[in-house]
């Protein structure tokens, strides 16, 4: 069965009810469980906490603008050094310096959170703020380490995809990173892992879309700087991303946010160019090439009148342009109210004023993400 095949099999199952596991484990979850106590041992132990990153960022006439994280680690910032250098405060600062309004930030994430941990999050984020504008959601690495159910996993996201929706919410989902990049892992568990990541992030993506979210994939996007540079990249543990790699991470996010958020961009309106590899799907053929192309945002459109064909609904993926972010030596403001099937053919973002922490990424850069929450957790570390 195709990965496509997959994506639609896990996201109606997870809407009716029933479940699919990790699939095929027996000796082979002992075998993975052997790996993981291996890798544990070379990585070392996680970090305490992470820094609280809730707060108004930017400044400007209005009210401010209500920008929720919900998620696990890499949605809380586990591994950044200070509150401005998070996924959240990132977005958040470039959100406020182009909108010329404040975002105060609501991050309700919890360091080793699963699927469905994001209810209670849900919950919590709109007792604090009602009418949110948008959200951000990072989950599903933890699931794929914990062997929950695929079905229960997407079940859960959607559920919280639906809930911020009817708040008013613009949602947009970091899909479940590609575990398979982590290369002080030994195999087979790399192997393993990545298999069980992308169906999953592919499953997410359906589900996601069917009710009324956006997705961008953040896949392997860490993949090549952790050999290349990950003193740069990752933080100590050697799992959770450096300041620089949040940067990157906010970097493949930030336009899909901006763009929810009504913000004009090079992006803005544009029709999908086949050069960039940019094309209008059914979205689990949409969802299967997204995994493998990181940094992706895949939304729901329509062809010709109609939002679903005969293959299920429509969507478009779109391989946007990244905005710049600021070098890493440059001072960000601390936040003030926190502590510190018939496709069709296939954007550079204005600069966006400095914001807190990261490096700056272009389009020919494709910028890395965080992809090693989920490792952690199968090492028993969170």
């Amino acid at each position: 069965m195709g990965r496509a095949r997959r994506a639609r099999k896990i996201a109606a199952i997870a809407a009716y009810g029933g479940g699919i596991g990790a699939a095929g484990l027996g000796a082979g979850w002992g075998v993975l469980l052997g790996e993981a106590k291996i890798a544990r041992r070379i990585v070392g132990q996680p970090f305490d906490g992470a820094p609280e990153d809730s707060g108004v960022y930017g400044a400007g006439p209005g009210d401010p603008i209500e920008l929720l994280m919900v998620g696990d680690s890499t949605a809380k910032g586990m591994g950044a050094d200070t509150a401005y250098q998070t996924v959240g405060a990132i977005i958040a600062t470039a959100a406020a310096a182009l909108a010329g309004r404040p975002v105060r930030l609501t991050n309700v994430a919890v360091v080793g959170a699963t699927s469905p941990d994001l209810g209670g999050q849900v919950e919590q984020a709109l007792e604090q703020v009602p009418e949110p504008d948008a959200a951000v959601i990072m989950i599903g690495a933890n699931d794929v380490t914990g062997r929950l159910s695929r079905s229960t996993s997407v079940r859960h996201l959607a559920d919280a995809v639906e809930s911020l929706r009817a708040a008013g919410a613009e949602v947009v989902v970091g899909t479940c990173p590609d575990l398979g990049v982590i290369e002080p892992v030994p195999q087979p568990l790399r192997l393993i892992a990545r298999r069980w990541s992308r169906d999953l992030a592919a499953a997410q993506t359906v589900a996601v879309i069917e009710h009324g979210g956006r997705t961008v994939s953040l896949g392997d996007l860490l993949g090549h700087e952790f050999s290349d540079s990950p003193s740069v990249m990752f933080s100590k543990d050697r799992f959770h991303p450096s300041p620089a790699g949040y940067a990157r991470a906010a970097s493949a996010l930030l336009p899909s946010v901006l763009d929810a958020l009504g913000q004009q961009s090079a992006d803005t309106g544009r029709q999908p160019d086949r050069r960039r590899g940019e094309a209008v799907d059914p979205v689990s053929v949409a969802a299967k090439r997204a995994v493998r192309d990181p940094g992706t945002e895949v939304s729901a459109t329509d062809v010709r009148g109609a939002e679903r064909g005969r293959r299920g609904r429509w969507a478009v993926l779109l391989r946007r342009h990244r905005t710049p972010l600021p070098d890493p030596d440059e001072p960000g403001d601390e936040p003030s109210g926190g502590p510190g099937e018939e496709p069709v053919s296939d954007g550079a973002g204005p600069a966006v004023p400095h914001g807190p922490g990261g490096g700056a990424a272009s389009d020919s850069q494709q910028p890395q993400a965080d992809s090693t929450d989920a490792i952690h957790s199968s090492t028993g570390a969170q």
